[in-house]
């Protein structure tokens, strides 16, 4: 009898697969425009901090108002810096603002979905987009994936690059300090190539090498023990 498919103990959601959010320090979302108003709120960087689960660094904030909250701050950011939330009057690194009012051709991150969502998109250690153009209540927004994709002018990002880059150029040197860094952020490691194991334990286990064997395309009707590789894609093959 074979083992269970790493798909399929996941979706039983035990410890092993669980995000261990008793050890993050919180959401870190943008403050709701109605709060910011149409000059924007001011805020102060009162301490930098790491978070298990992430791979850029936080900031904790104090608005004008006495309220805090945790951003993501861009390269160069420390403790005592004034940074502005809302408004279209300065550009400068390190303020939020709505896409609208910032100049084409900067680097931006923590970028809405849609307007009020709190940031989505590019929030890992030393990535930013690039704003490309405005094109009335829409902006093209290239990717650090080199995409281009278009959001609404009203959605807020900030502006520069976020901090902690160079995180992935120091080697790790031991398997331990992978398996800790993997395990505070929810994902199983090591990971072990289906073609490599045993022909009962994966479908795409068993034979003379170490190959499929067969297509890796699956319908989405699939029995569980047999739904893995492409489900149900709309397409296959090189584009």
């Amino acid at each position: 009898m074979g083992k269970r498919l790493i798909v399929q103990r996941r979706g039983r959601g035990t410890s092993v697969y669980r995000s261990p959010s008793h050890r993050h320090r919180g959401g870190v979302k943008y403050r709701k425009p109605e709060k910011a108003g149409e000059k924007g709120v001011k805020a102060r960087i009162i301490e930098l901090l790491h978070d298990p689960g992430r791979t850029a660094p936080l900031a904790r904030v104090q608005y004008e108002d006495g309220e805090k909250g945790l951003v993501l701050v861009p390269e160069g950011s420390a403790v005592g810096d004034e940074i502005t939330c809302g408004g279209s009057e300065v550009v400068r690194q390190g303020n939020i603002m709505a896409l609208k009012d910032i100049p084409e051709g900067l680097p931006v991150f923590n970028i809405e979905g849609r307007p009020g969502d709190g940031g989505k998109f590019v929030r890992s250690a030393g990535t930013y987009a690039l704003l490309i153009a405005h094109d009335g209540e829409k902006t093209v927004v290239q990717l650090p994936s080199g995409a281009m994709k278009t959001f609404n002018s009203r959605c807020r990002a900030t502006i520069g690059i976020v901090s902690g880059g160079g995180k992935r150029e120091k080697p790790l040197l031991k398997a331990g300090k992978k398996f800790h860094s993997i395990k505070a952020k929810a994902r199983h490691w090591p990971r072990v190539r289906g073609v490599a194991m045993n022909i009962i334990n994966h479908p795409y286990g068993g034979g003379s090498k170490q190959s499929a064997g067969k297509a890796d395309s699956v319908s989405r009707n699939a029995p569980p023990g047999r739904k893995v590789g492409l489900i149900a894609p709309k397409r296959t093959g090189k584009r």
